[in-house]
């Protein structure tokens, strides 16, 4: 009996913080990660300050947590689907097409966490700064290893520059989410997504190439 009363202590305690959660990364994205308190998700949510305290114990602590939750969002939304797919130029256009959707769809309501939320940080210093730097890093290694699994597979040309071509597709999606939000210019992602798959199709293999859409 006391086990099953503290199993749903638990439980609830889970859905509060997946609650929490789920508004602190909106308002992040749209905001910054300044914009949170305790305070403040307690009264947006009608929940306890006392409560909201017993889970994150400090306004620092939310933030990182919403990061956290964020970079697991995005996982699940951009990498998690690519799961079945062989290494190769179709497999790094489908990242690119699941990043593109996941900004203009708004998964956070101010376009990409992760851009919003670095233009905030990228010049101070501490634990928030690092855990946003570290999720970056994280990225951008993702879609290096995707592209380098790719010329390994022999669907990229042997003499690719990975990391310049890493560099180009990111911030072509980064403009394209930077424009978007912003002026609310959806054209865009179409802008990107042609920049994207040239540059994909020029450094494809011939065998490859038909992987790639072509504009």
């Amino acid at each position: 009996m006391e086990v099953m009363k503290t199993d749903g202590r638990v439980e609830r305690g889970n859905q509060t913080r997946r609650m929490v959660l789920g508004r602190t990364m909106d308002i992040a994205s749209v905001e910054g990660l300044e914009g949170l308190s305790l305070g403040r998700i307690a009264t947006e949510l009608n929940l306890s300050k006392s409560g909201v305290f017993a889970l994150f114990g400090s306004k620092e602590e939310l933030q990182l947590a919403t990061i956290r939750a964020a970079a697991a969002v995005f996982s699940g939304r951009v990498v998690a689907p690519l799961a079945e797919l062989p290494p190769g130029p179709g497999r790094v256009w489908a990242l690119c097409r699941n990043w593109l959707a996941y900004s203009s769809e708004r998964v956070f309501a101010g376009g990409c966490f992760f851009y919003a939320v670095s233009a905030e940080f990228d010049a101070r210093s501490g634990p928030v700064h690092d855990a946003i730097a570290q999720a970056r890093r994280d990225w951008v290694t993702y879609m290096e290893r995707t592209l380098d699994e790719a010329r390994l597979a022999g669907g990229l040309v042997a003499d690719v520059d990975v990391p310049q071509l890493a560099f180009e597709i990111i911030a072509l999606m980064e403009a394209a989410n930077a424009q978007s939000v912003l002026h609310g210019d959806t054209t865009a992602y179409e802008f990107a997504s042609r920049g994207i798959t040239r540059r994909l199709r020029a450094e494809a293999t011939d065998e490859a190439r038909d992987e790639i859409p072509s504009t």
